[in-house]
């Protein structure tokens, strides 16, 4: 059984990375958006994506950062036990 301190590093690791791909999904929409805005109806769809895009890793990241905090609440309370706070 994995311990609390390899549970909260695993954690600590898989929200930088969860962050990480948030922000390069982002700059990579963003930079399609800058290289169509000079054609006008793709431009638009782009944009329209954009915001859709940005909508979606937006809700997915904070999904997958509230699993990621309760996976290390329980290894937490496994640890303390049922007494603690939290």
């Amino acid at each position: 059984m994995a311990t609390y301190n390899e549970v909260q590093s695993a954690v600590r690791t898989e929200k930088v990375r969860v962050w990480c791909a948030w922000a390069a999904g982002n700059v990579i929409m963003f930079l399609i958006a800058r290289a169509t805005r000079n054609i006008d109806v793709v431009s638009v769809v782009t944009q329209v994506l954009v915001v859709v895009v940005f909508v979606a890793l937006t809700v997915t990241l904070f999904r997958m950062t509230s699993a990621l905090n309760r996976r290390a609440a329980s290894a937490r309370r496994e640890v303390l036990g049922e007494d603690y706070p939290g």
